[in-house]
């Protein structure tokens, strides 16, 4: 019987293969948890840093807006070089995951030294200034690899969503801590410079804390050296990644999806800059209401945990267009705030909430799209032969609009006749004041993403036929 039933296995029809398994969850975990060191990165300087510099060390407003922006405008300098640098890289760890360690461990400690504030007044501000510039340099460094990883960790487009939707939710979770945790943190810490800093020191276990994870979380597996399944890098590879940058610039212009995805990137970004910048602003001189800060973050990032999967049955433009309708109509809600109960301000930051995480679940998985689509056009396997660079940019245009966004809401604030305070809490404010509080909290991020959707009609252009 032995011998029959194997005969009949034998000769029985090979079965259909199933779906092609997705991401191992090891590797989802290990991945999305590199958005521990973004969203911190995003999150607590967007929230804390332009009201640090303008009721604690006394800085006026346009300055303030200043000090947060010019680190992202050298950012737009060193990206593209540290994605050219990581496709060039080759070592036992990988191209990016070496890259993802120092850069995060790195940006830790100067994240601490950031909010160190050894010194008051103007001192105080340069001295904060220095130490954002060394934290933004280093985020470069860790940011660019990171975000050129999914093009290279899944060939699919529906893994590459996967890698990216757990990207969101610890985007999510990490922006929920921490932008709860850190204003509480500095009540506790007694407010003014000492309050900061216990701020600056959480901000940084966090960030070393998701650079550790995602190195971990990363290591043997597509992308890494080592891993089954992918050939050693060869020359013709290192010399494709070692074009110059001013011939893989012209490359990207060549493709219309790619420079219409940077263009929206850089207008939303902005948007998300003025909403965190503003957010401080808003619980003090319209809510009225310091303490109210907690629960405005809590609404607005939480949808990030629970829209995510909704949101991943759309795709592309279209999915954008619709996120950012509800982001938009929940900004413009906001300006009836003042004559608004509590709980329905709470629940127009959550439905503003709710659309920015399609916004951010339809940009990061465009992009590794983007990438992949320009490799196939080079014969280069999950478009790694520029992803680096092209990476590069991405990031460069996200984090100006994200530094914009406070500048521009300095600006808001200046123009107004905002008055700064050294004493550690907001002075009284006019009438004029707290209108420019508003209108730059509420009109400003929904006016910039209808220019974003705008901006985007170029993504399914189809690229030029060369390929430089």
């Amino acid at each position: 019987m032995a011998t029959t039933a194997t005969a009949r296995t034998r000769g029985a029809a090979p079965s259909a293969p199933g779906p092609p398994a997705g991401p191992p969850a090891r590797l989802r975990f290990g991945y999305a948890s590199g958005s521990l060191v973004t969203a911190t990165f995003t999150t607590l300087p967007g929230l804390l840093l332009l009201p640090y510099l303008t009721d604690t060390l006394g800085v006026g407003a346009a300055l303030a807006g200043a000090v947060v922006f010019v680190p992202k405008a050298w950012d737009a300098l060193l990206n593209p070089l540290v994605g050219r640098a990581s496709d060039r890289t080759r070592t036992r760890w990988g191209a990016r995951r070496p890259y993802v360690l120092w850069g995060g461990l790195a940006m830790a400690a100067a994240f601490a030294l950031t909010f160190a504030g050894p010194l008051p007044g103007t001192a105080g501000a340069w001295f904060t200034a220095a130490g954002y510039l060394l934290t933004a340099t280093a985020f470069a460094f860790f940011q660019v690899p990171y975000v050129a990883m999914p093009a290279e960790l899944a060939d699919r487009d529906e893994d590459r969503m996967r890698l990216v939707g757990g990207r969101v939710a610890v985007i999510g979770v990490a922006a929920l801590v921490t932008g709860a945790a850190a204003p509480a943190l500095i009540d506790a810490g007694g407010g003014g410079l000492a309050g900061h800093r216990w701020a600056g020191v959480f901000g940084a276990v966090v960030i070393a804390l998701g650079a550790l994870w995602v190195f971990a979380g990363t290591a043997g597996t597509p992308g890494s050296a080592g891993a089954p399944g992918v050939a050693p890098p060869g020359r013709r590879r290192v010399a494709e990644s070692g074009r110059g940058l001013r011939r893989q610039f012209a490359a990207a212009r060549a493709n219309p999806s790619f420079t219409a995805l940077l263009r929206c990137a850089v207008v939303q970004s902005a948007a998300t800059g003025v909403l965190l910048a503003g957010a401080p602003y808003f619980a003090d001189h319209v809510l009225r209401d310091s303490a109210g800060l907690g629960p405005l973050v809590v609404a607005f990032v939480a949808p990030n945990l629970l829209t995510v999967p909704l949101w991943s049955r759309l795709r592309g433009r279209r999915g954008y267009a619709w996120a950012s309708a509800l982001f938009a109509a929940g900004c413009l809600l906001l300006l009836a705030a003042p004559v608004l109960p509590d709980a329905a301000v709470l629940a127009v930051m959550a439905l503003a909430g709710t659309g920015h995480a399609g916004q951010l679940l339809f940009l990061y998985a465009m992009l590794p799209q983007c990438i992949a689509r320009d490799g196939a056009r080079g014969g280069t396997r999950g478009g790694s032969r520029r992803a680096g660079v092209l990476s590069g940019l991405f990031t460069t245009c996200e984090g100006l609009g994200v530094a914009a966004g406070p500048f521009l809401f300095g600006l808001v604030l200046q123009l107004s006749g905002y008055v700064s305070s050294g004493t550690g809490r907001a002075a009284e404010q006019s009438a004029t004041a707290e209108l420019g509080v508003l209108a730059g909290f509420a009109a400003l991020p929904a006016l910039a993403t209808a220019a974003a959707v705008v901006l985007l009609r170029g993504y399914d252009r189809p690229p030029a036929p060369t390929d430089p």
